[in-house]
């Protein structure tokens, strides 16, 4: 799934909302305890856009310029991943795109909910591209607004009442920048689509 070097303004989105999680966590203070090697966020698949895909991509390789044997092991389990999911695969498992019907929708709730993502070490329980992230993996933590709800990690936030949860919410994206920039990729020629971590590093 290689495409281009991610557009000029990722960087700007990755600023934006790596500076909205530093202050969501300075007023969480001891009420949030992600931590490295609390990996249990990195289990389960769930889906990433077209510019999280790049970015995992160039991530990836500059990963194989300054460690080529943990880029190596890291390509080694993102395809040994793509083996095992393929078959239930909800989309195209030759693309790695999710379909984005109801069913498939559907199935994808229920998909792989054990599978560790494949750019986790396992053993450091570190990301080996912690750097170039998804942007889900930047917010996971901190309240987080959905269509569901306020949402927060299961192991944060013990104790804390529903108004201390709400004044420590994270605004990830408030200007929408990332759909703006999936927009420019697509128009670009780039492919459309959601898809999941081991197909967009497996290669």
């Amino acid at each position: 799934m290689r495409t281009s070097a991610p557009p000029a303004g990722d960087h700007a989105l990755v600023q934006i909302v790596d500076a909205a999680l530093a202050d969501a966590t300075r007023r969480s203070g001891p009420w949030l305890v992600c931590r490295p090697e609390c990996a249990q966020c990195c289990m389960g698949v769930f889906s990433i856009s077209q510019l999280d895909a790049v970015r995992l991509q160039q991530g990836l390789d500059d990963l194989q310029r300054h460690d080529s044997q943990r880029a190596a092991a890291l390509r080694k389990r993102a395809l040994e991943a793509v083996t095992r999911l393929s078959p239930a695969f909800p989309g195209d498992p030759k693309t790695g795109i999710l379909a984005d019907d109801d069913d498939a929708e559907q199935l994808f709730a229920d998909f792989a909910n054990d599978e560790p993502c494949p750019v986790l070490d396992p053993a450091t329980g570190t990301c080996d591209l912690y750097s170039a992230r998804p942007i889900t993996c930047r917010a996971f933590g901190p309240p987080v607004r959905s269509e569901d709800g306020l949402g927060v990690c299961e192991l944060c936030f013990h104790g804390a009442t529903d108004e201390q949860i709400a004044a420590c919410e994270m605004e990830v994206d408030p200007d929408e920048i990332e759909s703006k920039l999936l927009k420019e990729m697509q128009d670009a020629g780039g492919p459309s689509g959601r898809t999941i971590v081991a197909f967009a590093v497996a290669d």
